[in-house]
């Protein structure tokens, strides 16, 4: 095993003459009626961690602009495959069960692009046995983002069962699906083939709602700027734990720290860690 820190992680690296082309475009994928916010995290968590272009796709009716963050770019869901190029796309957060997100996630199984797999995009795998058989077909690189309880429906086992053996759950989701597997929780995993490395950041304030669509965000945002893969997970889920521990060091949680408060840390670490 060996610890992410902040010794071997790798940083985005800006130059001064750099346009926004050359930092990647991400597209997140969700938000369904009442599940709004999770893909609305996501996408302004890409945003703050430095991609060039953000788009976001809500499969909700009526939302055409963030009124908070006018850069993100919001596209209807069937329009996304007409954009070129993407560099990553994060499906699932706040994605729903519907039809129409199971089409979603069926199309884009099949694209040669980076996918970042979170939330009911994982539920959805889990029941359907078509779309996980496309999930471990891809010949692209995918990021699974599941917490104990989505990683349980897809090793059909329970949540304590998960808990109880986390690294071998793990790369056993890494291999069943030729993904990185990020299993959160407490000491954040990531697992690729057969190895693993476990996270020295966070805290409890990290466990509240949206948390885990801000990492998939940022994730997303750091594969299209252009770090190889499993660096790009690596040094996420560094950063991620770390905003939540730079917060709660001002005093600011761990109670009632929110995933909107940690984008914007994510941020400032990014421009001051070495």
């Amino acid at each position: 095993m060996s610890a992410i820190s902040q010794n071997n992680i790798i940083l985005p690296i800006r130059k001064d003459n750099a346009h926004k082309g050359d930092h990647g475009s991400v597209a997140i994928i969700g938000g369904a009626s009442g599940m709004v916010g999770a893909a609305v995290l996501a996408s302004r968590a890409a945003l703050l961690s430095g991609a060039g272009r953000v788009y976001a796709s809500f499969l909700a009716d009526a939302i055409d602009v963030d009124l908070n963050y006018p850069e993100i770019m919001v596209r209807q869901p069937e329009a996304l495959s007409s954009l070129t190029p993407l560099d990553c796309v994060v499906i699932g957060p706040g994605l729903g069960t519907s039809a129409q997100a199971t089409a979603l996630l069926s199309l884009w199984l099949t694209q040669k692009i980076t996918l970042v797999i979170d939330a009911d995009a994982l539920n959805l795998i889990a029941s359907d046995h078509t779309l996980s058989h496309s999930l471990a077909q891809r010949d692209a690189a995918t990021i699974i983002t599941p917490h104990p309880g989505e990683a349980a429906k897809l090793l059909q086992t329970t949540s304590n069962e998960v808990q109880e053996n986390r690294i071998e759950s793990a790369l056993k989701l890494a291999r069943l699906f030729q993904a990185i597997c990020v299993l959160k929780g407490s000491h954040t995993l990531v697992a690729y083939e057969d190895q693993y490395f476990s996270n020295i950041t966070g805290n409890a304030g990290l466990a509240s709602g949206g948390s885990g669509d801000v990492l998939s965000g940022i994730i997303g945002s750091l594969v299209a700027q252009g770090l190889d893969t499993i660096e790009a997970v690596k040094t996420a889920v560094y950063i991620h734990g770390a905003a939540a521990d730079s917060l709660v060091a001002k005093k600011i949680g761990p109670i009632g720290l929110t995933a909107s408060e940690v984008s914007i840390e994510v941020r400032y670490l990014l421009n001051t860690l070495k």
